[in-house]
């Protein structure tokens, strides 16, 4: 992961498109094309999402997504970056809203704002942080790298979750946090896949066993290290305004 998403683990990086609009008006037609594509993904899926189809229904010429987008998978690592971003973000708001928690209450309200987001987000569940089914056909695979092109999707999310608890993990030796939390995010995901085919809403007792077994993974991991606590009116090591 580069530094300047280490230094801003909410504000990180988005995707590798061609370009980042800085005018307003760029802007919109921007944040137009990925809602489009969201939309679009829950109606058909990922393997038929083409980039015609979302210039339509985003209605802007073919020519601006271009401008954006190399392509297909553009279009679906921007979305990815665009998830995350929006994943942190509400969690940094739960734990500073609420009373300081440790690694167990972070990781209870890591798996709620997953939940809450795939309930909610349009194209969430076909792109969450990266692909979530099968490959796409043009070449965009399940695992590819959509978050950062030097790690995986996981090992992205586990960097930015390691910079977002700050001082809850400091005790913990580093590369052994970011491995516990990319195996921890693996075993959630496969919970929480199951939870969601057995229920359109989320299985209730699924999700709480995801929970349960993440929160014992990750503590026992940690090795019976004190970590501290975040939340409330604890500073954070965002910086966020």
């Amino acid at each position: 992961m580069s530094a300047d998403t280490r230094s801003h683990p909410v504000s990180g990086r988005t995707g590798p498109g061609r370009r980042r609009p800085v005018q307003q008006r760029s802007q919109e037609r921007y944040r137009r094309i990925l809602d489009a594509c969201a939309a679009l993904l829950d109606e058909a899926g990922a393997a038929a999402l083409t980039t015609k189809e979302v210039a339509q229904r985003a209605r802007v010429p073919i020519g601006t997504l271009y401008q954006f987008f190399a392509g297909k998978e553009d279009l679906l690592a921007a979305l990815a970056g665009r998830n995350l971003d929006q994943y942190l973000h509400r969690l940094d708001d739960r734990l500073r809203s609420g009373a300081p928690v440790g690694p167990a209450g972070f990781t209870d309200l890591a798996v709620e704002e997953f939940v809450a987001m795939k309930r909610t987000v349009p194209g969430f569940g076909q792109v969450d942080f990266g692909l979530a089914g099968p490959a796409v056909p043009g070449g965009v695979r399940a695992d590819r790298h959509l978050l950062d092109p030097e790690v995986d999707n996981n090992t992205a999310v586990a960097l930015r979750l390691q910079a977002l608890g700050g001082e809850l993990f400091a005790a913990a030796d580093p590369a052994a946090l970011t491995l516990g939390l990319r195996v921890a995010l693996e075993a959630a995901d496969a919970v929480l896949k199951l939870a969601f085919r057995c229920d359109p809403d989320g299985d209730p007792a699924m999700i709480s066993e995801c929970k349960r077994l993440v929160r014992c993974y990750l503590v026992d991991q940690l090795g019976g290290q004190r970590g501290g606590q975040v939340g409330g009116q604890v500073s954070g090591p965002l910086g966020r305004p």
